[in-house]
């Protein structure tokens, strides 16, 4: 059988071409691990070129957009960390800014550039992982393995602040869940330091292989035209000259208070692409360590005295009415409560009651927190903005996310709408590998830097 096949392929019979072959269909993926189970690519090739690509996404579609319409306003926050799973934290806060958009709040400083640092960790990690991968998938195993050991350090610096590693739900409608614990800065500036090092063994291994550039250099590309027709943002279209960066062009939380350059590249290749994200992992590192080091403390609106007591004895207290000078003693939170004692909030999220969860000293210890509280958990009640839209654009790391939110003045959305950064590069996919090696296919999509969650929410 095999045979037969081989022999009608190179006598042409059927074809009608008069070439003495006829072109063969191959579908590639998506059971194949470099599709990551969600793309389906139908090529056609003739040889080894691919003459025509056909590629079909939605196998990993979840109704990500009316999930968010079922529940509260914050309620949707776990929804945004499967977006773009690789940097969940742009995704949390680019939606919060969005509800804050709708209700005419803004944050505090301090919260402000932690949501920028934070940001810029995510992002880090996100490139860490598409130049990994690539470079894997093209035999580079040595350098998925150092980007992977400079991610982990990062997710430690995510897991001090937020508590998760990956899916981390940290940002809250007005502000964040919790302050930077103790030691943050300390920890930060010795992780990048390890990040440092390890971007600049893989420059070493690979910007000037030769292996590397023959296999990058001049393979998928994608014309500056093409890429603005598509509507493509983010490292693919600074891979093509253009120097569009929603940080620069609308300055959000604190990136107009930080200096950073945004790294450009004229080729419009695979290899233009990874520059760029080279370039943009030590950019990050700079914006996040001025942000840190321009942080401000924020409000304080209370002095502790006395000694931390539990939560049980303080809650005692209150029903008993010995109210006298409560408000004034700290609570021993357990650990993945800390940096919400009522000093932390106020430093990093809004005193606004419509939006904020008061601390746990107000909560346990007055009538009116326990209130507070309970208007803003109960079904029919919680975060009301009035009616009216709102659109947020954010740097995401595979471009401009956006989400867009209507109100009809209810406890939950209406409508909430994602624009996700890694569709428009999707969309222009068959364009990068028309014309191409069938081999050149893999590392091309590795360069669009797919996330499933994002593509398909």
């Amino acid at each position: 059988m095999a045979e037969t096949v081989r022999r009608e392929f190179m006598l042409g019979e059927g074809s009608g071409t008069g070439s003495g072959h006829q072109p063969m269909q191959l579908g590639v993926g998506p059971q194949h691990p470099a599709m990551h189970g969600i793309i389906r690519i139908v090529t056609e090739l003739d040889g080894e070129i691919v003459r025509k690509a056909d590629v079909e996404i939605g196998y990993l579609h979840r109704a990500f957009e009316k999930d968010c319409e079922v529940g509260g306003w914050n309620n949707a926050i776990p929804y945004t960390d499967r977006l773009n799973y690789v940097s969940p934290l742009i995704n949390n806060f680019a939606y919060a800014a969005a509800v804050e958009k709708l209700l005419g709040i803004a944050v505090t400083e301090r919260c402000a550039f932690i949501r920028t640092a934070m940001a810029e960790i995510s992002r880090i990690c996100d490139h860490l992982t598409c130049v990994g991968a690539s470079a894997m998938e093209l035999g580079a195993f040595t350098v998925f393995l150092y980007m992977i050991k400079a991610r982990e350090y990062l997710w430690e610096l995510v897991e001090d602040v937020t508590g998760a590693r990956l899916t981390i739900s940290y940002a809250r409608v007005g502000g964040v869940r919790a302050d930077l614990p103790e030691g943050f800065a300390d920890k930060m500036t010795k992780a990048f330091e390890e990040v440092r090092e390890v971007l600049d063994e893989v420059h070493r291994l690979l910007t000037g292989n030769r292996i590397f550039l023959d296999r990058m250099v001049g393979v998928g590309v994608l014309s500056r035209e093409e890429t603005t027709a598509y509507g493509i943002t983010g490292p693919l279209l600074r891979a093509v000259g253009v120097g569009y960066d929603v940080r620069r062009a609308q300055p959000h939380w604190a990136y107009d208070r930080v200096e950073f350059e945004v790294p450009t590249q004229p080729a419009g290749d695979n290899y233009a692409r990874y520059l760029v994200r080279m370039a943009e992992m030590e950019q990050s590192m700079r914006i996040a360590e001025q942000a840190l080091a321009r942080m401000p403390g924020g409000p304080i609106n209370v002095d502790f005295e006395g000694r931390p007591i539990e939560p049980s004895a303080y809650v005692d207290q209150g029903k008993q009415g010995k109210t006298e000078g409560l408000l004034l003693v700290p609570l021993r939170l357990s650990p993945n409560l800390l940096g919400q004692h009522r000093r932390e909030l106020a430093r990093v999220a809004t005193d606004d009651k419509r939006v904020m969860l008061p601390s746990k000293e107000d909560t346990y210890g007055s009538i009116e927190g326990l209130m507070n509280h309970f208007m803003l958990i109960m079904e029919g009640y919680g975060i009301r903005p009035p009616k009216g839209e709102a659109y947020f654009a954010s740097e995401g790391a595979n471009g401009e996310l956006g989400f867009y939110v209507v109100s009809d003045g209810g406890d939950r959305p209406y409508r909430v709408r994602c624009r996700p950064p890694c569709l428009p590069p999707m969309a222009a996919l068959h364009r990068m590998i028309e014309g191409g090696m069938v081999a050149d296919l893999i590392p091309t999509f590795g360069s669009v830097n797919m996330i499933g969650g994002e593509l398909d929410r």
